[in-house]
């Protein structure tokens, strides 16, 4: 019997499952992103983010724990260096499972996996702009004073071209004073 089990079985050997997820959680690692099936997706998740918490201390422990799981070097040591420090601060969630539609040949549901601090599209460090408008009307200060400094700032680089332009111009007629008077002697 089955009872309380709940992870899927994704219709594979015990150790042919565990072979492919860790290849994809290696591959998730390398590549921020993959494209997969959203059942091997969602077990890829619940195989990964404890690899992803695990690595937030650098140990030798938490280093050798999370080599047996994964068997590679090489992302093994990309966990540590890149991804670890950029979901320091994450409480957990650290993957991103998006629908992209349907397989055409056998009409799987199909996903994106992707790690969600790099992925530059979602990111909350990015500054937004606030759309919200008052019926009453008026703008913040903080938008007036930059309103007033990028005015201030096109004004400034006109007023430095028209003294370029006079100046240019001034240079010109003396020139073509020169130029013209021995045209004059002819």
């Amino acid at each position: 019997m089955r009872h309380g089990k709940k992870f899927n079985h994704l219709g594979r050997t015990a150790p042919h499952r565990k072979a492919m997820l860790a290849n994809m959680a290696c591959s998730l690692i390398e590549h921020k992103r993959i494209n997969t099936t959203v059942a091997k997706a969602k077990a890829l998740r619940a195989y990964a983010e404890p690899l992803l918490t695990k690595s937030k201390s650098d140990s030798t422990h938490s280093r050798r724990i999370v080599f047996s799981y994964l068997q590679s070097k090489e992302a093994v040591t990309e966990l540590f260096r890149e991804v670890a420090p950029k979901i320091a601060d994450r409480p957990g969630g650290y993957t991103r499972i998006i629908r992209t539609g349907y397989r055409l040949g056998d009409n799987a549901e199909m996903c994106m996996i992707e790690l969600v601090d790099f992925n530059e599209l979602y990111s909350n460090e990015k500054t937004k702009k606030n759309t919200r408008r008052s019926r009453r009307g008026g703008s913040s200060n903080a938008e007036a004073v930059e309103a007033v400094e990028a005015v201030e700032a096109v004004e400034a680089v006109e007023t430095v071209e028209t003294v370029e332009t006079v100046e240019k111009e001034t240079e010109n007629p003396e020139d073509k004073s020169d130029d013209s008077e021995p045209k004059k002697e002819k």
